[in-house]
């Protein structure tokens, strides 16, 4: 299952992978892998996101019911 919602609010600022790893201190494969679901960032990494993104924990990590 895929991280759609991340990948949602990331398209919804228009910018790439590239422009949100810079802007939280990764790389751009990290975010690629958080958004395929193929990693599970931390809890201080999830903060930096949703910061960036302007969303809550709730609204990028939660999973829906």
């Amino acid at each position: 299952m895929k991280n759609l919602k991340m990948k949602a609010a990331r398209a919804g600022k228009d910018w790439s992978q590239q422009e949100l790893a810079e802007t939280v201190g990764v790389s751009r494969q990290t975010i690629s892998a958080i958004e395929k679901c193929n990693y599970n960032p931390s809890v201080n990494l999830c903060i930096k996101i949703c910061q960036a993104l302007g969303k809550t924990l709730d609204d990028l990590f939660w999973p829906d019911n």
